[in-house]
């Protein structure tokens, strides 16, 4: 299985298929609306506007696994976000991460790059950077800003431009 064969519904139950990003970097991040770390979705919105017309797609994969911290449904998550921290990158429905649940696209990428507790999720807000052939280039822990990983997005955007 590779990233670019999966596939996830929005939150109004749209297929996104993760090949349409082909020849793009991937930042997948699960969220969570009510956490202590949400003021994260600015900065990730940030980069979002900075990048978008380079090559960078964020997703927010909200998830409900941590403390209930994500209450919001998928018909009002993305409302939600925008009215609270202004975010306009593509949101998905409600998935789990962790468990015998666990999303495909968590599965594959827990897989592809286990973290300090192994192919788990630690908490709201783990990143993972997609490269533009589809391999996961790196995770990042939930205490991790965007910003800080904005060097590497940076350079991944940089080998798609050379294609």
């Amino acid at each position: 299985m590779k990233f670019y064969d999966l596939e996830i519904n929005s939150p109004q139950g749209k297929k996104i298929k993760m090949s349409e990003f082909e020849n793009k970097v991937v930042l997948v991040v699960n969220t969570a609306t009510k956490c202590g770390l949400a003021p994260q979705f600015e900065e990730l919105e940030e980069l979002h506007q900075k990048y978008k017309n380079k090559n960078l797609v964020v997703l927010g994969f909200p998830s409900n696994q941590f403390l209930n911290q994500e209450p919001e449904t998928n018909e009002t998550v993305e409302e939600t976000c925008k009215i609270n921290h202004g975010v306009t990158f593509q949101l998905t429905e409600k998935i789990d991460v962790n468990g015998e649940n666990t999303h495909p696209v968590f599965s594959y990428l827990k897989n592809e790059l286990p973290g300090t507790f192994g192919n788990k999720i630690k908490w709201n807000f783990t990143k993972f950077l997609v490269g533009l052939d589809g391999k996961p280039y790196k995770r990042y822990a939930p205490t991790t800003k965007p910003a800080k990983m904005e060097e590497d997005i940076k350079n991944l955007i940089e080998q798609v431009q050379q294609i």
